[in-house]
């Protein structure tokens, strides 16, 4: 019975017919407002991770790490005024919104969303540091690297700091670990910094990101041989 109910539904939502309900598919299913959450959020996705990263440390007001439900209810708020979606709404409604959005996100179900939730609620366009050129298909080259830091150098100043730095290991540790927390993100930046013989300012510099890129494309290219 579970098994021809799980057909009707996927015939019902499925419709790329990829045997997953990706998030179009998923907005189907939630009432009017929460669908418009989001794909609001999916149509409209944030330029890069130093953005996210702008957007976390803002609403995780009590620095714990995590994006608890008052906190996520202020998000939402703020991104239903954002969408001119609505000026005005009620305590109540913004409940609701809430424990949806965590029924749907909130994967270990611990009440709160982790980085790597918030990151499928509030989505980037592109992590660049999945195109092929990291993956040791081609040459990396000088302008791939300039592209790389003209992206999370955001304030131009010629580093990779606060945010920036963030949100570039951010997008690093998704390479290689699904599920992620900020306390994952703070010995994944330790283990990095380390590596490169970081001294205590916080930045990174063009000739270090250098160091990191190369790296990753190198054993990106060792790994490749081995996948069948």
């Amino acid at each position: 019975m579970l098994v021809e109910l799980k057909a009707c539904f996927m015939e019902a939502y499925d419709d790329n017919q990829d045997g997953k309900i990706d998030i179009r598919e998923l907005a189907q299913l939630l009432p009017m407002e929460e669908n418009f959450l989001l794909l609001f959020r999916f149509d409209n996705p944030l330029e890069s991770s130093v953005e996210f990263m702008k957007i976390w440390r803002e609403y995780d007001t009590d620095g714990s790490g995590y994006i608890e439900a008052d906190e996520l209810k202020n998000f939402l708020r703020d991104l239903l005024k954002e969408a001119k979606k609505i000026n005005d709404v009620s305590e109540d409604k913004l409940i609701e919104y809430t424990d949806t959005m965590l029924q749907v996100f909130d994967s270990n179900k611990d009440g709160r969303l982790q980085l790597s939730e918030m990151a499928k609620l509030l989505p980037v366009k592109e992590n660049f540091l999945c195109r092929q050129v990291f993956k040791g298909a081609t040459k990396l080259t000088k302008d791939d690297i300039e592209r790389v830091f003209s992206l999370y150098d955001r304030d131009n100043n010629g580093s990779i700091e606060n945010e920036e730095l963030k949100g570039f290991l951010k997008d690093l540790l998704e390479l290689v670990k699904k599920d992620y927390d900020a306390q994952d993100l703070l010995e994944f930046e330790e283990t990095i910094l380390q590596g490169l013989e970081y001294s205590s300012e916080g930045k990174i510099s063009r000739k270090q990101l250098t160091m990191i890129l190369l790296a990753l494309a190198k054993h990106n290219q060792e790994e490749e041989p081995a996948t069948p």
